[in-house]
């Protein structure tokens, strides 16, 4: 068929309803589908009314699909046959189309946007249902408005875009929409999914990672970075701070009450992790905390560590169960290399019975021997934290 090519036809749903601010939404959207689609040579990104269309080769069609669908604010995409707005031309995309894979029953879907085209939606459908009966002609094909086994979409605009196959986007809104805030990423299974979930939400990412070597091994720092690798498959890039924390948590176990030490250093981290995101621009600190899931995340434990920090911290793992929490981290692929046997810092010097009620008063006075050198300590180990570009 002449002046045929392939494209990608990209929809976006929620970032429609924006008013007045839809196209810096759909610029956004269109920003972060380039960039997802940078290592492609022949990938050009195009806005046109109401879809983002994707001009690609053939031989990296596979690979434009995979990469825009996990792009945030994407909600459903489909390789399109796309043409001239000619009647000719659009027949013989649709039989075509109809070749592709065996049927009983068929259907054709119209959506003409543009209205210069001279016969309306439902006539262009009736006229190239006829088309596809006359080519089966004595196969027994059948039309049919619900439960079809096939759909054809055909798509009038300015060209013509001719498609049968829907895939799924990831939804949620462009990642850099909703401002940045700062992950406090572990080696573990929840605060992977945390970072996904909240750039989901258009959330621009940093990351922290406290590190205690030689009590966490330099094969559990490769693991962070390539939980965060992954992560940059959904989010885009962004950088992890590696923050130096064996001075801090050794003296936090030194001379703080065993039975506080993981608050107590969940404390610290929440205070570095703040002047870390005050550096980098963020507004808000994201943890993978989820109500209940262990000692340090009940609602006392979890008022007593966000209350050292004024920035507000995101939790959307909350109301989640650990299940739930495992299936998501499975779905983007963090999950395999969460459970590899490397511990980080939350996991070493886990007292036998630690404090699951804390009284902020009493945790305060638990830490008045760090205090004096708080500031200081703070201060050392955000000097000396290693930035890693993901």
């Amino acid at each position: 068929m002449e002046n045929k090519q392939h494209v990608i036809l990209v929809r976006y749903g929620e970032i429609a309803l924006k008013g007045l601010n839809r196209h810096t939404f759909i610029d956004l959207l269109v920003k972060n589908i380039r960039g997802a689609l940078s290592h492609l040579e022949s990938a050009q990104v195009e806005k046109i009314q109401g879809r983002i269309i994707v001009h690609i080769d053939d031989h990296e069609l596979n690979q434009g699909i995979d990469a825009v669908s996990r792009v945030f604010g994407v909600v459903s995409l489909s390789p399109a046959t796309v043409l001239p707005s000619d009647m000719t031309a659009i027949e013989a995309a649709v039989v075509e189309e109809a070749d592709l894979r065996p049927f009983d029953s068929f259907k054709i879907c119209v959506k003409r946007s543009d209205k210069r085209f001279p016969m309306t939606s439902p006539e262009i459908a009736r006229h190239l249902g006829g088309v596809v009966l006359k080519h089966y002609d004595g196969q027994g094909k059948k039309v049919k408005m619900k439960g079809a086994d096939r759909e054809i979409w055909v798509e009038v605009r300015e060209s013509a875009y001719v498609y049968s196959d829907f895939i799924q986007g990831r939804g949620g809104l462009p990642v850099g929409c909703s401002g940045k805030a700062a992950l406090l990423l572990s080696g573990g299974i929840d605060s992977p999914v945390a970072g996904y979930m909240m750039a989901k939400r258009g959330v621009k990412l940093e990351a922290v990672y406290f590190h205690s070597f030689p009590f966490t091994s330099e094969r559990a720092k490769e693991k962070v970075v390539d939980l965060g690798r992954i992560l940059t498959r959904y989010t885009g890039h962004f950088d992890l701070h590696v923050v130096p924390f064996t001075d801090i948590q050794t003296k936090i176990v030194e001379v703080c009450p065993e039975r506080q030490t993981t608050i107590i250093i969940r404390r610290f981290m929440m205070r570095i992790a703040e002047e870390i995101a005050k550096k980098t621009n963020c507004l808000s600190l994201i943890t993978g905390e989820s109500l209940g899931q262990v000692a340090s995340q009940t609602q006392e434990s979890l008022a007593a560590t966000g209350g050292v920090v004024s920035m507000e911290v995101l939790r959307p793992l909350i109301g989640m169960d650990k299940q739930e929490i495992v299936e998501i981290a499975q779905d983007i692929g963090t999950f395999e290399t969460s459970i590899l046997p490397y511990e980080d810092c939350c996991t070493i010097f886990v007292p036998k019975h630690p404090e699951t009620h804390p009284n902020r008063k009493k945790i305060a006075q638990g830490e008045t021997k760090m205090m004096d050198d708080a500031e200081e300590m703070i201060q050392k180990a955000v000097e000396e934290t290693e930035t890693i570009h993901l």
